[in-house]
């Protein structure tokens, strides 16, 4: 009996001596644990930095709520600890830069390597393009919270959803707000409309919607001016809008370049009647902020502001966690849209009770989703991928404030048209 005890302490010895040698632990295994690794993609460097980062600090707060219990909070899955018998979400970001190709090559880089279930992203409507054709064909999900160009649900895709509106819509939004201009301002008038767009998938796709609607509408596109995102002047660009002085302008331009276009027209002393504008630029509260004065009376299309918030009142408690990851700087429309991405995703892997992409997206389709955190407060996908109840309202900047001017019955302010001169601010 010594002898066999002998021995068997002696091969727990050459055991111990192996798995050190080997860097491995000589104990059990532990059971795998059950995550579901999203990868995330936006431009965390760039010249949108900001509302990438803004972007990541959404998908976050959502899976920080998603993975633990908040019986406070008032969004779907937030009253219990993780989902699907225990699961949590794991997120891997990765940083386009604002680029396509760079973007593209995370979003391989994301399923081949890291290995991911689902991809969120990507902002910028150039990187969504390509990183979802990558993950279309590995049959992953890709939510899209922000990207707003048309063409993206216009690909007849089985794994891509969005949850924002489109520029398509917004161009009918723009038009419409043109023509209740005309009908309920004294002397409006409203003729003739200029473009300004960054020369990119997003910037592009919003002129050729742009057109399209002002033409149904009767309105005359008299300047057409593309610039390269990222521009340190503007000059030559503002100088063109000034010389053909358009009634109205719609610009799709993002970021720092919106907050240097404004500048510019400033230091040029030249202003549209009226001026709308897709996306991050105008709905920045960051960059509204850096502008002071000069952002007044400009307008656009907005899903969130914190001026909302009596719409909303299930931000409040979410917004909380979200400013703990941003240094107190709220929601905007793009952001929180990716919280929606995130929410919504989580509510059809639990209404599935599978991780199956094809299962999953079929669910996604399937169904309308509960989104306090969206203005119309649900999310149901069309065919293609486009949530068909996305809603927004245009605002107005007034005295640093998003206020709701259009349409009538969202409205809590009257709108401030013709825009005021620089020198009457």
């Amino acid at each position: 009996m010594v002898h066999y005890k002998s021995r068997i302490k002696f091969w727990l010895l050459v055991v111990v001596a192996l798995c050190a040698l080997l860097g491995v632990s000589p104990s059990l295994a532990p059971a795998q644990e059950k995550v579901i690794k999203i990868g995330t993609i936006f431009p965390l460097t760039g010249p949108v930095a900001l509302a990438g980062q803004r972007c990541k600090a959404a998908v976050e707060t959502a899976v920080e709520i998603l993975n633990n219990k908040y019986p406070n909070i008032k969004v779907p899955l937030a009253d219990k600890k993780g989902f699907l018998e225990g699961y949590k979400f794991v997120l891997v970001h990765a940083d386009s830069q604002g680029k396509a190709d760079v973007g593209k090559a995370e979003a391989e880089r994301l399923i081949n390597q890291e290995g991911v279930w689902g991809l969120i992203g990507a902002y910028n409507s150039s990187v969504s393009m390509p990183a979802s054709f990558v993950a279309e064909r590995a049959k992953k999900i890709f939510m899209c919270g922000a990207s707003s160009s048309a063409a993206l649900t216009q690909r007849n895709m089985k794994f891509f959803f969005r949850t924002a509106s489109t520029d398509e819509i917004e161009s009918h939004e723009f038009v419409e707000v043109l023509k209740w201009l005309n009908q309920t301002q004294a002397n409006a008038n409203i003729k003739t409309l200029g473009l300004i767009y960054e020369n990119s998938v997003f910037g592009k796709h919003a002129a050729e919607e742009a057109k399209k609607a002002a033409a149904a509408g009767g309105f005359q596109v008299i300047t057409d001016v593309p610039f390269t995102p990222g521009a340190t002047n503007l000059d030559s660009e503002v100088q063109t809008l000034k010389s053909k002085n358009p009634d109205a302008l719609f610009g799709a331009v993002l970021g720092a370049d919106y907050a240097l276009m404004v500048k510019t027209m400033k230091k040029m002393n030249w202003i549209p009647r009226a001026s709308l504008n897709y996306c991050s630029g105008y709905q920045d509260p960051v960059i509204a902020k850096q502008l002071g004065p000069d952002a007044n009376f400009f307008m656009g299309s907005t899903g969130y502001s914190p001026q909302f918030a009596q719409m909303m009142p299930a931000v409040a408690e979410v917004e909380k966690i979200f400013k703990t990851k941003t240094n107190g700087v709220p929601y905007d429309s793009d952001s929180i849209q990716e919280s929606v991405a995130m929410f919504v995703l989580a509510q059809a892997i639990e209404k599935a009770r599978s991780l199956d992409p094809e299962t999953v997206a079929k669910t996604l389709y399937a169904h309308t989703w509960i989104s306090p955190l969206s203005l119309s407060g649900k999310v149901a996908f069309a065919p293609g991928g486009q949530n068909k109840l996305s809603l927004s309202i245009i605002t107005q900047l007034q005295g640093g404030e998003y206020k709701r001017v259009f349409p009538k019955e969202s409205a809590d302010s009257k709108v401030v048209f013709p825009m005021k001169a620089w020198d009457k601010r």
